[in-house]
C-alpha cells in the first residue's frame, strides 16, 4: 500500500512539527484565559481541570493511531508521533497540578481523602507517573543510548493508555456518547498494538515454512 504524508517540502517538516507543538498548545492557554477572565460558569477550576484531562485522552488516542493509520491506511505521520506524546504527557501534567495545586490547595490529607473516595484517581497518577520516562527519553540521545531497551521502555504506552481509559471512564457515573467513543478507540488501539508483534511473528514463521515447501528437494 502507498503511503500518503502531508505534501511538505523536506526543509519545512521540522517548522511543522513545532507549529504541531504550538497549536496543540491553544486549547489549554485558550481555556485559561477564559478561567483568568472569569468565562468558564460556575466551578471554572473543575471546567478547567476537566478539559485539560479530555486533551489528555485525544493526544493519547492521536499519539496510539500514528502507526495503525500507516500500516492500515499507508498514512505515514511517523515524524509527528513524538510531539503527540509529548503533547499527551503535557497535557496530563497539567490536569494533575491543576488538580493539586487549585482543586487541592496542595492539601496532601485531602488528596489522599478524595483518592479513597475516588480511587480511578490513582489511575490517573498511576499513567502520569509511567509517562514521566516516556517524556524524559523522548530524544534522539536517550534512543542511541538506551537501544533496544528504549523500545522495551516506550511500550509502557500500552499500560499508560489502559490507566487512561480506566480513569476517563470511571470518572463519571455515566458515560456520554464522547466517552464511550475515546474509550472505545484507545480499547481498540491498545489490542490491535498489542497484537501487531505477534502478527508479525505468524507472518515471517508463515514465510519461512512457505520457502521450505518450495524449495528443491537436494
Amino acid at each position: 500500500m502507498a503511503e500518503l504524508s502531508l505534501a511538505i517540502p523536506k526543509r519545512w517538516q521540522p517548522a511543522s512539527v513545532w507549529l504541531l507543538y504550538v497549536v496543540g498548545l491553544v486549547p489549554a492557554a485558550w481555556t485559561f484565559y477564559l478561567g483568568a477572565t472569569d468565562q468558564l460558569g460556575a466551578d471554572p477550576v473543575k471546567t478547567f481541570e476537566l478539559l485539560l484531562g479530555l486533551w489528555t485522552i485525544r493526544f493519547l488516542i492521536a499519539t496510539l493511531a500514528v502507526s495503525p493509520a500507516r500500516e492500515l491506511f499507508g498514512w505515514n505521520y511517523l515524524r509527528y508521533r513524538r510531539a503527540l506524546g509529548l503533547l499527551t504527557f503535557y497535557y496530563a501534567l497539567m490536569h494533575f497540578t491543576v488538580y493539586m495545586v487549585l482543586d487541592q490547595a496542595m492539601d496532601i490529607q485531602a488528596v489522599v481523602n478524595d483518592v479513597l473516595k475516588r480511587p480511578f484517581i490513582m489511575f490517573g497518577m498511576a499513567g502520569l507517573a509511567m509517562l514521566i520516562p516516556l517524556a524524559v527519553t523522548s530524544n534522539n540521545y536517550s534512543i542511541r543510548g538506551l537501544g533496544k531497551n528504549w523500545i522495551w521502555l516506550h511500550r509502557l504506552v500500552y499500560i499508560i493508555a489502559a490507566c487512561g481509559a480506566l480513569h476517563f471512564a470511571l470518572s463519571t457515573k455515566l458515560l456520554n456518547l464522547e466517552q464511550y467513543i475515546y474509550v472505545g478507540l484507545m480499547i481498540a488501539l491498545i489490542l490491535y498494538r498489542s497484537y501487531r508483534p505477534i502478527a508479525r511473528s505468524r507472518k515471517k514463521e508463515h514465510g519461512r515454512l512457505r520457502q521450505r515447501a518450495v524449495a528443491p528437494a537436494p
